[in-house]
């Protein structure tokens, strides 16, 4: 069915699935599909611009500013479908971050000049917020920025910066104001990263990638103009960032595409028919049924246009945990074969080491797991402190 861009929000949601199926399936090169581990700019790049060339790259930003422009239900469906044929995760920070901020906060300014480049693939973004002793905890930032004529003067430490190495700009919470509530003082900048006094160091992850950094700030000058939004008004904006990316953070798919793993590999070590591994497997294969009932019901909200509470921290913890519980018995399962990183001998899909690894700070990035329990208590269940 030929299907232009402007006829994409008309098609029912079982047609917009149909057609995004098939032209990821034609589309996604072959040897970068279900990648071990995140993969570099100059890997993913070709994914990246058969995206930007389809008009595809950003489906949740509005058509003006170059975007899909579609509903909440199909950029579910979109991202449903990209991680159903295992496609990699782009440098994505431009899109699903600073791009949706600059159209909500920016100057008319900033959106002309930033959002065309991220749509092209001339600037590509990685995030600044958290740092060695502000992580959850993310309001205790100390790295400042202090207004010295018509520049920021940055001094401080971010970490955790995921693939600062491949990017050629950051956006930044700094404090500008230490005498405000610690919420209340932060600045969002915007900064290139060959700005002098910008260091980056990668940090090796228990798997040898090398996906974090840490980058050091040392006097460095941004222009005033590149502040977005009020000052001091940084923190309001980095929460609204997180309303659509905390469904995405609770997506099944991980578990699910870990199930799968562990059912051929118990295969391949000739455990399946085992009684007490049945055992283990339908409880987990249940855990995740139980999972993705949990997950449609907050995806229904999203469709309805219904506002996301703080019960959605729910679906990061249950997702995040079972993921480990699946990972864990692949371990098991595995024998000697889980105690070397890469692919068992004979199928590429196999890696239980690789999914282990992957699997243990799922439960701490994108918020900790002990955060979304307080998050549960405070605002669901309304204990004490």
């Amino acid at each position: 069915m030929a299907t232009n861009q402007a006829d994409l929000d008309s098609l029912s949601d079982e047609q917009f699935r149909a057609h995004v199926r098939g032209w990821i399936e034609a589309n996604y090169p072959a040897d970068i599909r279900n990648p071990p581990s995140r993969l570099h700019f100059k890997d993913n790049k070709p994914w990246y611009m058969k995206l930007a060339q389809q008009g595809w790259l950003a489906p949740n930003w509005p058509k003006e500013f170059g975007g899909m422009g579609i509903s909440a239900s199909k950029q579910l469906i979109f991202l449903e479908e990209k991680e159903r044929y295992g496609c990699a995760r782009l440098n994505d920070m431009g899109m699903t971050m600073i791009g949706p901020l600059l159209i909500k906060f920016g100057r008319p300014e900033q959106q002309q000049y930033f959002l065309p480049k991220i749509l092209a693939g001339e600037h590509i973004w990685c995030q600044g917020y958290s740092e060695p002793n502000a992580g959850s905890d993310l309001a205790s930032l100390r790295t400042e920025a202090v207004l010295d004529g018509d520049h920021w003067v940055v001094n401080g430490q971010k970490i955790w910066t995921s693939l600062a190495m491949d990017a050629n700009w950051i956006f930044l919470l700094v404090r500008t104001d230490k005498q405000a509530k610690k919420q209340d003082g932060i600045s969002f900048l915007l900064v290139p990263m060959d700005t002098p006094g910008i260091t980056v160091r990668p940090i090796t992850n228990i798997d040898m990638a090398d996906e974090f950094c840490e980058t050091f700030f040392d006097n460095v000058r941004v222009p005033k103009d590149n502040l977005v939004g009020q000052i001091n008004k940084g923190w309001t904006m980095a929460k609204a960032l997180l309303g659509f990316e905390r469904i995405g953070s609770g997506s099944p798919r991980q578990s699910a595409y870990a199930l799968k793993r562990l059912k051929l590999l118990a295969e391949r070590m000739a455990v399946w028919e085992d009684d007490q591994f049945q055992d283990r497997y339908t409880r987990l294969r249940l855990d995740l049924e139980d999972h993705k009932d949990l997950y449609e019901t907050f995806v229904e909200k999203v469709r309805r246009g219904e506002s996301i509470g703080p019960d959605v921290s729910m679906l990061k913890i249950n997702q995040t945990e079972l993921f480990q519980r699946i990972t864990e018995t692949m371990l098991e399962v595995a024998g000697e074969y889980g105690g070397g990183l890469g692919p068992m001998e004979g199928n590429r899909d196999l890696n239980p080491a690789g999914l282990f690894l992957q699997s243990r700070p799922s439960s701490i990035y994108a918020g900790s797991n002990e955060i979304q329990r307080n998050i549960l208590a405070k605002n669901v269940l309304e204990l004490p402190g």
